[in-house]
């Protein structure tokens, strides 16, 4: 069995840009990030998934970390920038994140070729391939999740997917057709999205299986530090993917 959890944790500029409430409950970010690092810190998930992780995060938790816990990132290519002033942020860069506890090397990394600022991390721990991603809202959706879909049932191992689809369980099932399980949440699980920034609240975080299945689905309130929630399962694998 395999833990997971995947979150994604708000990176500043896109806070500020559109008017989420981080900001305003820490106004200073290192604070904020301080915060976020130690709550990872205290997870006990052997693979987290990260999305919208800035250039200062990752190095505050690449510091922190233990050194059975492995950090593998993809840097994307699009660096945001804030539509008013400046960014308090040493390192704005944006990346997407995979923590690791043991051995574990990368298969695949790369930004979807029609949006800079979302793609896929995918990488190989034991006979599990474990693919993190941000998919784009939008007509963008399709393409992005045919590529996942090209590059999981490839492999010839079971295969977990973790990450910020930005819609729903039934149009990730559609795109990605047979094959795939997601993760079933309680039926009184609060959104992994809440309302904010004039979206109403959803469910758009997901954890996905290709040749195995998954129990014990949470979402957990993660309070201000983000505008999503963290998830997490455990997942079961098969000894070889269908």
């Amino acid at each position: 069995m395999i833990s997971v959890a995947t979150w994604n944790i708000l990176h500043r500029v896109h806070a500020e840009n559109w008017g989420e409430d981080s900001p305003r409950h820490w106004p200073d970010e290192t604070d904020r990030i301080a915060a976020i690092t130690a709550r990872l810190m205290e997870r006990a998930e052997q693979v987290i998934a990260l999305q919208e992780v800035s250039g200062d995060q990752l190095n505050d938790l690449v510091h922190a970390l233990s050194a059975d816990r492995v950090t593998h990132a993809l840097r994307y290519p699009r660096v945001p920038r804030p539509r008013y002033g400046t960014s308090s942020l040493e390192d704005p860069s944006e990346h997407l994140v995979l923590v690791v506890n043991g051995p574990a090397h990368q298969v695949a990394a790369e930004a979807f070729d029609d949006d800079p600022g979302k793609g896929l991390l995918a990488v190989q721990t034991g006979d599990t391939l474990v693919v993190a991603t941000h998919v784009s809202s939008g007509q963008r959706r399709a393409g992005q999740l045919a590529r996942l879909a090209e590059l999981t049932t490839a492999s010839t191992n079971p295969v977990v997917l973790l990450g910020d689809f930005n819609c729903d369980s039934a149009t990730v099932s559609a795109a990605l057709g047979p094959g795939y399980t997601l993760a079933v949440l309680p039926p009184d699980a609060p959104p992994t999205r809440p309302y904010g920034a004039g979206i109403s609240a959803r469910t758009i975080d997901h954890i996905i299986v290709r040749g195995g299945s998954t129990s014990g689905a949470q979402i957990e309130n993660v309070g201000s530090l983000s505008d999503h929630n963290l998830l997490r399962a455990d997942v079961m694998p098969e000894g070889e993917a269908r």
